[in-house]
């Protein structure tokens, strides 16, 4: 379930950070991060091609409500929701590598 991982911030700060993580993601296509933000925004993000998929007003204002930008989600109805159509889950594709300064791990995932 999303949002039981606390990522050392209080409850506004990390809710405002998945958000902005979700919405660059569906804008841009992909991210890197931390294992740990890659899992919850990974289950954010299928959250939301899941609401895209369902393609009424209702689901379209609750992903208003939680994305940032009004273009991200005319482009997650439109473009990306129709592409994953015929898929029950699994939006998203992480793959963990090493970061070089510090050696911590990171994942880069894509939707």
């Amino acid at each position: 379930m999303p949002g039981t991982r606390k990522l050392g911030r209080k409850t506004d700060h990390r809710m405002a950070m998945l958000k902005g993580m979700a919405t660059y993601l569906l804008e841009y296509g992909k991210i890197e991060t931390t294992v740990t933000r890659a899992k919850e925004v990974s289950a954010l993000t299928d959250k939301m091609v899941t609401l895209g998929k369902a393609n009424t007003l209702a689901s379209r204002r609750q992903a208003m409500s939680f994305l940032k930008k009004e273009s991200v989600v005319t482009k997650l109805f439109t473009e990306i929701a129709p592409l994953y159509a015929d898929r029950n889950g699994g939006y998203t594709y992480r793959r963990t590598t090493f970061r070089g300064k510090d050696r911590r791990t990171t994942a880069r995932f894509r939707r």
